[in-house]
């Protein structure tokens, strides 16, 4: 089981703020109090994995050679009940 939080009173917070973004960005939990009652949790938002832009995958995912041929095409439909 883990560590139990790091807390921190308000004042502490305020005049704290960027160490505990820092703490908090490697991946602690932080507890902010007010009259030594936890009343709200900083923790770590997940990691977002950016891309280059459109086709960032390109090259990178195998298809096979029919994959837009109008047979996979009208396949597709009909599992969609787009076909008359």
């Amino acid at each position: 089981m883990g560590e139990p939080a790091t807390q921190f009173n308000i004042h502490e917070a305020k005049t704290q703020l960027s160490r505990i973004i820092d703490r908090v960005e490697h991946g602690e939990t932080v507890i902010i109090s007010r009259a030594g009652h936890p009343v709200a949790q900083v923790v770590p938002l997940p990691r977002v994995h950016r891309r280059s832009g459109r086709g960032s995958l390109a090259g990178r995912m195998p298809r096979s050679a029919d994959w837009d041929s109008p047979e996979t095409n009208d396949e597709i439909a009909d599992d969609f009940g787009m076909l008359s």
